[in-house]
């Protein structure tokens, strides 16, 4: 029996140090080659799906085709949907795989209002005047990510790999709409490592807190009393006159806070027409800072100007939560693994004819940062600043402090452009977009890789996530269990021009490009 017992702990030994050994350095980057390879093999599948979601051109919480065709894809491909995420008709959670790690893959779909361009053309051309299009580029993040995910899958089912594979997206992220109802509704909960991908024009990965802030968008309501505006005036209550009071009221308080914060505002509600005293009216406001207490310092303040715009008017207010987002914390080991792979992939080659569109579109932007097109050189590996940097919000930022969590920067737009904006639009069904999704599909899918065969690397990043980032910082959600996502939002805009927009589809199986499909000469520039 002694003998026998030797025996099965041998065995147990060899067993052991043969997973440990099975899995080298060498045979780890063989299989990272592959991965490369095997996105590069899918640069038409990339193409493709770029282009078609750039048609589309949806707005926040309006993603019905986007969804549909992405999700329909990853069907096709192996994956298990579940759609309806925390009550968002547009969102969804895709899964292959499983066993340990869990690797969640994330990029947004919505685009940006009066932002339609034709791509490919630099200067202002849109191809439905007035209608929403991609000018922030995230008809790219998600085409990125399912081209990883298909390599990475090919290979695990080859080697027999344990681990799980998630691809959601970012819904309304331009509202700060979905990310955190994710979180508090605990999809995150088993969720080991997650690799997010945003547009930009260069290679980049960070760590810790980047520049950037946070924020909480709050719709003001006023209630009052409607009246005839000439005949009766007096027995109105202008709810109006309260929203323009609280617009006052918060211009007159911006001297006496913290001049790096950001905040903004529209009447999302000015009444109906100017003979009626209006009854309800409102304000929609997006407070922005570094920390959770100093945002939620800004939106007490604003509380209380609403308060007192009530008072004024002898009307009454309530307030909605229509999104949030904390400030981003990126992790240190996960981002040191995915700049090691940046460097192994680089950037892509542009042609002469993406070098002259991004100069030209550059010089029709008048840009004073970039002028020189397209970069040549990695950006790589950014540092936390010395000092906080103002600037925009991304609701990835809950997701952070709930996972360690990156967001890959990838090379698909053109450097030096406003944002927001139809000329952000320009690039995003050109060649450009596509070289840089396949590139950014290279190193998420080598990344993975690393995680899948390098465990520690998963145990660093959430010793990290424990003792560096979360030391002396509870993450306490903005919104609360009885807040629901405002999926009516940009409801009506998607109604008045999404028949028009329906005509301007992409159709892959007539047209090898969008380019093509509409007409374009690649690159059109004014002479």
């Amino acid at each position: 029996m002694k003998a026998i017992g030797k025996i099965f702990i041998l065995i147990l030994i060899s067993s052991a140090l043969h997973a440990q050994t099975k899995w080298n350095t060498k045979k780890i980057e063989a299989l990272k080659k592959e991965a490369n390879e095997k996105v590069q093999q899918q640069e038409k599948l990339a193409q493709v799906m770029v282009d078609k979601v750039f048609s589309f051109a949806e707005l926040g919480f309006q993603e019905y085709e986007t969804s549909a065709y992405l999700t329909g894809i990853l069907k096709e491909n192996g994956f298990k949907i579940n759609e309806g995420l925390s009550g968002i008709p547009t969102s969804w959670w895709a899964t292959w795989g499983n066993g340990k790690p869990v690797i969640a893959l994330g990029s947004d779909v919505d685009c940006i209002p009066k932002a339609s361009q034709k791509p490919g053309v630099a200067y202002h051309d849109p191809i439905v005047a007035g209608a929403p299009g991609h000018g922030e580029g995230h008809n790219s993040g998600v085409p990125l990510n399912i081209i990883a995910a298909i390599a990475v899958k090919e290979i695990m089912e080859r080697e027999n790999l344990p681990g799980t594979l998630v691809l959601w997206p970012g819904i309304a992220e331009e509202q700060l709409g979905a990310k955190a109802y994710y979180t508090r509704d605990g999809y995150f909960d088993d969720v080991d490592i997650c690799l997010f991908t945003h547009v930009s024009s260069n290679m980049n990965v960070a760590y810790g807190q980047p520049s950037g802030t946070g924020l909480i968008s709050v719709e003001y309501t006023f209630e009052g009393e409607s009246a005839h505006s000439a005949g009766a005036p007096w027995r109105g209550r202008s709810a109006a006159d309260a929203v323009e009071l609280m617009s006052i009221g918060w211009q007159y308080l911006r001297e006496h806070i913290d001049p790096i914060q950001r905040s903004h505002h529209i009447i999302s509600n000015g009444g109906d027409q100017p003979n009626v005293v209006p009854s309800q009216a409102s304000i929609w406001f997006y407070f922005r800072h570094f920390t959770y207490p100093q945002i939620m310092e800004l939106y007490e303040k604003a509380n209380k100007i609403a308060e007192g715009a009530a008072l004024m008017t002898n009307t009454t207010v309530s307030r909605k939560t229509m999104g949030s987002a904390w400030p981003r914390h990126f992790n240190k080991p996960v981002a040191e693994t995915m700049y090691e792979n940046i460097k192994a992939v680089g950037l892509p080659a542009w042609s002469r004819e993406d070098q002259l569109l991004a100069k030209a579109i550059q010089k029709e932007m008048k840009s004073t940062r970039d002028t020189t097109g397209m970069p040549t050189t990695v950006e790589g590996f950014d540092l936390p600043p010395d000092r906080p940097v103002s600037g925009g919000s991304d609701d990835i930022g809950d997701i952070s402090w709930k996972v360690p969590t990156v967001t890959l920067r990838y090379p698909s737009n053109v450097p030096g452009l406003p944002g927001h904006h139809w000329a952000n639009a320009i690039a995003m069904a050109t060649p450009i977009a596509h070289k840089g999704v396949v590139a950014g599909a290279k190193v998420q899918a080598m990344t993975i890789i690393d995680l899948l065969l390098k465990p520690e690397i998963v145990t660093k990043a959430w010793d990290y996530y424990r003792n560096d980032q979360m030391k002396g910082t509870k993450y306490i959600p903005m919104i609360t269990k009885d807040d629901n996502p405002p999926i009516y939002l940009n409801s009506e805009i998607m109604k008045t021009f999404k028949p028009e927009l329906e005509k301007y589809y992409y159709d892959e199986k007539k047209y090898g490009t969008y380019l093509e499909q509409l007409g374009i000469t690649y690159p059109t520039v004014k002479k």
